[in-house]
């Protein structure tokens, strides 16, 4: 009689035949069924044979075919006629269960026809186990709803929204799209969605919305990133509208020189310091767009709400006719969002209320997306979401819980229920998402 390759005990093995690229195991049950599944009568009979193809892990780099010596059986009692089943192969495909874990786990690292290369099923079934198991996935994981969310967006084909937690840096969902009432949703589910403090968002009209019919306690912060991004778009703009007028030469030194007029003053080196110098001599409006952006940055070192209007209201007055319009956007995004950029600086300095961390997310997804061109947005969301070993977790002990005994009284038979009850208490885990940290470096390992 064969090994038993298979590593299933209560499988007897009857041939091994190996082909070039797969293994054609002939095999039978062990044990046979002691009762009938309808009426769990012991009588039964032989009622037939059915040869039954089951897929299972490949081995040695070659595809596995089970062919199952399935026997039938007639109930004397109910009359109904069953097939013995067997323990390790899935109820409802033909594959062991073992493999369809896999093929499900392998489905986050994976391309689908790469597997389905890889073990003989078809691509299209990869696909059924892929949303069965990342279904499972939804039901079973949970992640702390944050107190202070961040929600910002990614463009793969068309805008989609991605939620975060600030304080824990993890990333908490990647939804479809970034309509109102697809965030409505989303945070209408959210379970202890009224200890939500702050949202974090760019000046998106239907985040605002959403969040102000949902979370009427929570308080909304527009994103520092995507204000002072707005004073780099200016500089951009006076910096193109030079071009016209410049030899291909200068246009191309001008047009290389870009990054060092978005740079902050602080962080150039000697050599972009010389080069800003240069372009300031020679395009003085350029030069005061510049300074204006400094200015600009300059305000978010303020310490209180009122401080930065009044450092808004004298940089508003410093801005010239000559480049008011580069930065007319920003100057109306201001008056039009003042509320909620002001609340920016209601918190401390040293945690502020910023959803910046996720542009590097962002531009993970971005990379995940030209790595893999051709995924659904459901295979990119469970590849952000539900990676191995990416979970920032914690483990937090119950609620002290007073016991009922008091001064050597006897205690009441649901009192020691309770008694017993608390002393077998375990930690309880939270999930606060997937660590940004840790997805990057899966990515870059290319475990994602």
């Amino acid at each position: 009689m064969p090994a038993n390759i298979l590593n299933l005990p209560s499988i007897v093995i009857d041939r091994v035949d190996e082909a070039g690229h797969d293994y054609h195991i002939y095999a039978h049950a062990l044990n046979s069924p002691s009762s009938c599944p309808a009426c769990m009568s012991g009588e039964f009979v032989g009622f037939g044979r059915n040869e039954q193809l089951v897929k299972d892990l490949p081995m040695h780099g070659k595809r596995v075919g089970i062919y199952f010596d399935t026997r039938r059986f007639r109930c004397k009692e109910c009359g109904k006629t069953f097939l013995e089943q067997h323990a390790n192969f899935h109820s409802e495909r033909a594959m062991t269960t073992r493999l369809v874990n896999w093929i499900g786990k392998q489905c986050i690292k994976r391309t689908f026809a790469s597997i389905a290369e890889e073990t003989g099923v078809v691509e299209g079934t990869i696909r059924n186990i892929f949303r069965d198991y990342i279904n499972e996935l939804e039901r079973t994981i949970r992640f702390e709803t944050p107190k202070w969310m961040g929600i910002d967006e990614i463009h793969l084909i068309k805008p989609r929204s991605v939620i975060t937690n600030i304080q824990n840096n993890t990333v908490v969902e990647l939804l479809p799209n970034r309509n109102k009432e697809t965030i409505i949703k989303y945070l209408s589910t959210l379970q202890g969605k009224d200890d939500i403090a702050y949202v974090a968002m760019d000046m998106w009209a239907p985040y605002r919305d959403a969040v102000l019919q949902v979370l009427p306690q929570a308080k909304i912060v527009i994103d520092k990133f995507h204000v002072v991004k707005m004073a780099n778009e200016a500089v951009e703009r006076i910096r193109k509208s030079f071009k016209a007028g410049l030899s291909p030469k200068v246009r191309r030194t001008l047009m290389h020189d870009r990054y060092t007029l978005l740079k902050r003053e602080a962080d150039l080196t000697d050599k972009e310091a010389l080069l800003l110098s240069g372009w300031a001599n020679n395009f003085p409006t350029l030069a005061l767009a510049y300074r204006l952006k400094e200015d600009f940055f300059k305000i978010y070192d303020a310490r209180t709400r009122n401080d930065a209007l009044a450092l808004f209201a004298n940089w508003e007055i410093s801005v010239t006719h000559e480049v008011r319009g580069a930065f007319s956007d920003l100057i109306r995004a201001w008056r039009n969002w003042q509320p909620y950029i002001l609340n920016y600086f209601d918190h401390p300095v040293n945690q502020p209320i910023t959803n910046a961390y996720t542009e590097s997310l962002n531009n993970l997804i971005r990379v995940m997306n030209r790595l893999g061109r051709g995924y659904s947005f459901e295979a990119l969301r469970a590849k952000i979401l539900f990676p191995e070993g990416a979970f920032k977790k914690e483990l937090q002990r119950p609620k002290f819980e007073r016991r009922i005994e008091r001064f050597g009284r006897e205690m009441p038979d649901f009192a020691m229920e309770f008694v017993i009850d608390t002393d077998i208490q375990k930690d309880d885990e939270i999930n606060y998402g997937v660590d940004i940290s840790i997805l990057t470096r899966m990515i870059e390992s290319g475990e994602v």
